[in-house]
């Protein structure tokens, strides 16, 4: 059976829905894949959002390598997607390889969910991070929470 890896999106939700949908999932550890983990959104910053997820009993991990960095957002919100594609496919082919290859084999054990703010899955570099990780991993089932 393929591992498979869980991605989520806070945009849309409320902290306690957030960790809801964590534990109905059956996630035992939060990958945090923002390059920083603040948000304007209260309960979301890094501490906060630490302290929810180990009251729940879900492991929180910043993997602060694997985060989009600042260039390549920017070209996705200016529209260029190509680019904040490309860019992040090189940045975790190059500069964050090995911390995708760490977190890879937490993967294969089970229960990761990789966190960002965007909603929408398809508008988001976790997306693409699952997919370096099936490349990794040969078999891989991902699923949008």
């Amino acid at each position: 059976m393929a591992p498979v890896v869980f991605t989520i999106g806070y945009e849309q939700r409320s902290q306690d829905e957030l960790v809801g949908v964590l534990v109905e999932a059956g996630v035992s550890l939060l990958a945090d894949v923002r390059e920083l983990p603040l948000s304007r959104r209260r309960g979301f910053s890094k501490t906060a959002l630490a302290a929810a997820l180990e009251e729940a009993g879900i492991a929180y991990a910043h993997e602060r390598a694997l985060g989009n960095p600042k260039p390549y957002r920017d070209a996705w919100k200016r529209g260029d997607s190509a680019a904040g594609i490309a860019g992040y496919r090189a940045h975790i082919a190059d500069d964050a390889s090995e911390s995708v290859d760490a977190l890879a084999r937490r993967v294969a054990e089970g229960g990761v969910c990789l966190l960002c703010v965007e909603h929408d899955p398809a508008h988001c570099h976790r997306t693409l991070l699952a997919e370096a990780l099936r490349e990794r991993l040969g078999e891989l089932a991902v699923i949008d929470l």
